[in-house]
């Protein structure tokens, strides 16, 4: 498991997961092992997760390109730096050469199904981002179409789910629209296409910067650890369901008696592993092959 990179380059920033280099005009993105739950990174790492990850963005920027560019410039090793060949080992499968943007900093949620944050705030009012949906709505219920909720992260390091009015005064109109849009039509061309694998995105969220004045899709997408993933042949409204991310992870530990602080615990061998299996059935149902 890869759970650190030391590269003879300028660390750009190190993350719950990723690790960033700087590489003049362009960065390069290690999907590490790790994984984090209740925003503490977990001393366990899931093999093969950050593969999964850095490959499956690579599918889904490739398939949305013709929606929007994103900043992938390419995750084969060839076309790295030659300083990186001899890093091959830990690179291989995980690395990403991307463009450097200005980031926006919102996170773009767009829904499809009634669940996590959105299912609690709408039992408590009706509304998900100040957005008003019909009442008797269940638990995972289907949405009758996509709803865009802006999120941003909070001073606590937790993301807060804010209107699109909020979103417009950060960012202005026009750029609140043009991300809605996006995001929208992004989500519903990777849903038909999951839902033909047999599985349901029930929501996911995106990430955008800017290069020059051109909005660029960035950082990972449509992946399980930014998607929600239901398996569609299990799915059934009125209750939680069965998932492909690290809700496995979560749901061992709310069974602990840990207060959510840092330290975290240490994940037994079976979580581990039945987590690395859910990440890798992902993949393979979704793009049809095995990581490299």
């Amino acid at each position: 498991m890869l759970l650190e990179t030391n590269l003879p380059l300028k660390l750009y920033s190190r993350g719950k997961v990723r690790d960033i280099y700087i590489l003049g005009d362009r960065l390069l993105i290690i999907a590490t092992d790790r994984i984090s739950a209740f925003d503490c990174i977990l001393p366990s790492g899931i093999p093969d997760k950050g593969k999964v990850l850095n490959q499956l963005s690579a599918y889904w920027f490739d398939y949305t390109k013709n929606i929007v560019d994103n900043h992938m410039l390419s995750i084969d090793m060839e076309n790295f730096p030659p300083e990186l060949k001899e890093y091959s080992g830990e690179l291989d499968g995980r690395a990403m050469l991307v463009n450097k943007t200005e980031r926006i900093d919102i996170e773009c949620v767009v829904r499809g199904y009634l669940a996590g944050s959105g299912w609690k705030e709408y039992q408590e009012s009706g509304l998900v981002c100040g957005i008003k949906l019909p009442s008797g709505l269940v638990e995972s219920d289907k949405l009758s179409e996509p709803i865009f909720t802006p999120a941003i992260k909070a001073s606590t390091g937790h993301d807060e789910n804010v209107s699109q009015d909020y979103m417009a005064e950060l960012i202005g109109e026009d750029l609140t629209k043009e991300l809605r849009e996006i995001s929208i039509r992004i989500y519903e061309k990777a849903s038909l296409l999951a839902e033909k694998k047999g599985i349901i995105i029930a929501d996911t969220k995106f990430e955008y910067g800017l290069l020059g004045e051109e909005v660029i899709l960035i950082d990972e997408v449509l992946t399980p650890d930014s998607s929600r993933f239901w398996p569609a042949d299990d799915y059934e409204k009125g209750r939680n369901q069965k998932s492909f991310d690290k809700q496995f992870v979560r749901d061992y530990l709310n069974g602990l008696d840990w207060d959510k602080n840092p330290p975290a615990p240490e994940l037994p061998e079976d979580v581990v592993k039945k987590t690395s299996e859910k990440y890798l059935e992902a993949y393979r149902r979704l793009t049809g092959e095995d990581i490299l």
